[in-house]
């Protein structure tokens, strides 16, 4: 490979205001003056910039920026922030190369993924500028003459986003756009390792809201520890609202402090997702599918490819073909056009893969093709490593665990001698292997059969929050609702009515008649009324 920074151009960071040194606070103003970090790049090693981290006191002085902002921006009509969220969308589709450029530099993944991470914010500002006309609603018909029932929604306040490092840019966007619609302002941590897109998107906000004369703290923005800063976003009355995204082990975590509040969540962990392939399955559209899904982005999406439950009458045909093409994979600087595979994003990741390999062996399971890492002069920086095929059993501990690294477990079901309509028949026990992890994120079965594709939509079939039909796992489209279930968190961000949950219900009833009647038929208090009547 032997790319390093010093070919590649990076003038592009001064036109995103990355700066040699940046404050890594906003609340109105930037600011920054506790410890100093140096971010680095997973492609070669090398340090990209350093920056400040905020104080505990300058967290409290931004939440109240935040806070001030929300009360504001909640009295501007929901259409006119849609319009200021257009126009944010505006601002990222004439940066979309650059910030894509930062995305690739400062987390590794590819260049067209880093910039199709940007489209993702695009495509979500276009969808909450939509959505600001369309908060309705319901009116239901009360059961009491001359009364009117009906629902409002209002903003809720201070939305607190903590993103994980996979997603530098997308993730915040899918919160904060839509908030931002609903009224809320949102304070966002991001994670440690690139906070460098994070300053960047903040300042693309901070300037849409100068151009149009609205306090710019409703973006604000908080670099810091999570053992400080973190945490008393999560202890944070100011904030009736938390979105991490992260490890499951990370969630239950928020949501034990936030719960200890009455606060609320929503939560994106992780995902153990899986491929069923049948025999009928189309290999045309099974290989691309798997390979995005386990070799995109390393294998460092909540929504990777990491199990392929296959029948046992096609296992072997599809491993073969699986290692033919994994040996055709480019892997290397994400920034080179060629490139499929980019690194991994710490050393530590790479050590993780190595381990869990290990214990992979340890159980029982065999390792089908790659899974060493690629050494130095021609792979700078240590973080490159060959994706792994394995041969596993779904009950191996290590196969229900969520290994961030591009490993993909291959689990048979059914018989190699079943007769096509046997075959079908074992679509429950494909169910059942799918099902037995604890995460529930993302799934996909690869069939031309109707029945097997209505098994597993129906609600004996993936237990997921998302489920495909001859399309991966990974990919998904903002306008539908994305989150998943069981130890994947049970949130939902972006699109659909997930709006409703960056707002406060309030139901209403309005008596436009000259009597009181009560609900349920009550006569409360009729036995005096009576009395005072008839003059007793």
């Amino acid at each position: 490979m032997k790319a390093t920074l010093e070919n590649t151009a990076t003038d592009y960071l001064e036109s995103l205001g990355i700066e040699q040194q940046n404050l890594g606070g906003f609340g109105g103003e930037w600011m920054g003056s506790g410890p100093e970090t140096e971010v680095i790049t997973p492609i070669d090693g090398s340090p990209i910039a350093t920056v400040t981290q905020v104080t505990e006191e300058e967290y409290r002085h931004i939440v109240d920026r935040a806070h001030k902002a929300f009360l504001e921006w909640r009295t501007v009509p929901a259409p006119r922030r849609g319009e200021i969220v257009r126009q944010l969308g505006v601002k990222l589709r004439e940066v979309k190369k650059e910030l894509g450029a930062l995305v690739t530099l400062e987390m590794g993944k590819i260049a067209a993924e880093g910039e199709g991470e940007v489209q993702e914010m695009i495509d979500v500002c276009d969808f909450a500028c939509g959505l600001s006309r369309q908060l309705y609603g319901l009116t239901m018909p009360s059961e009491r003459p001359d009364h009117r029932m009906f629902e409002q929604w209002h903003p809720l306040g201070v939305v607190g986003v903590i993103s994980a490092f996979n997603f530098p840019v997308a993730v915040w966007s899918w919160n904060a756009a839509i908030a931002a619609v609903c009224g809320d302002s949102t304070l966002w941590k991001p994670a440690s390792k690139v906070p460098l897109s994070a300053i960047a998107c903040t300042k693309i906000a901070e300037g849409v809201c100068r151009e149009n004369g609205v306090d710019p703290a409703i973006f604000s923005l908080v670099v810091g520890k999570g053992s400080t800063v973190g945490d008393r976003l999560l202890h944070d009355r100011h904030l009736p609202l938390v979105s991490a995204t992260g490890s499951c082990r990370m969630g239950y975590r928020v949501a034990e402090v936030v719960g200890k509040r009455l606060g609320r969540t929503i939560l994106e962990l992780g995902g153990n997702n899986a491929i069923v392939v049948t025999p009928s399955a189309n290999m045309d559209l099974v290989l691309p599918a798997i390979l995005f899904g386990a070799v995109g982005t390393a294998g460092q999406r909540c929504t990777s490819t990491r199990r392929i439950i296959v029948h046992e009458s096609i296992k072997e045909e599809l491993v073969g073909r699986l290692c033919a093409a994994y040996g055709e994979i480019r892997i290397g600087d994400p920034r080179d056009p060629g490139t499929v595979m980019g690194p991994l994003v710490t050393r530590d990741a790479v050590s993780d893969m190595q381990q869990a390999i290990e214990r992979i062996k340890n159980e029982g399971g065999e390792i089908l093709y790659g899974g060493e890492p690629l050494e130095e002069p021609d792979y700078p920086g240590g973080h490159y490593v060959k994706p792994c095929i394995a041969a596993a059993k779904n009950e191996f501990e290590i196969v229900q665990e969520e290994t961030f690294a591009p490993i993909l477990y291959i689990i048979g079901y059914g018989s190699a001698s079943a007769s096509p309509k046997e075959a079908v028949a074992e679509i429950e026990e494909a169910l059942a292997l799918h099902n037995g992890v604890p995460q529930g994120l993302s799934s996909a079965i690869f069939t031309e059969h109707v029945r097997e594709a209505e098994y597993f939509l129906s609600h004996r079939g993936s237990d997921c929050g998302i489920a495909n039909v001859n399309i991966g796992t990974s990919g998904a489209e903002i306008g539908g609702a994305f989150g998943g279930e069981k130890e994947t968190g049970g949130g939902r961000e972006s699109g659909s009515d997930s709006w409703k949950v960056y707002m406060r219900r309030q139901t209403n009833t309005v008596n436009w008649g000259t009597e009181l009647p009560l609900a349920q038929g009550i006569t409360f208090g009729a036995t005096a009324k009576d009395d005072a009547e008839a003059g007793r």
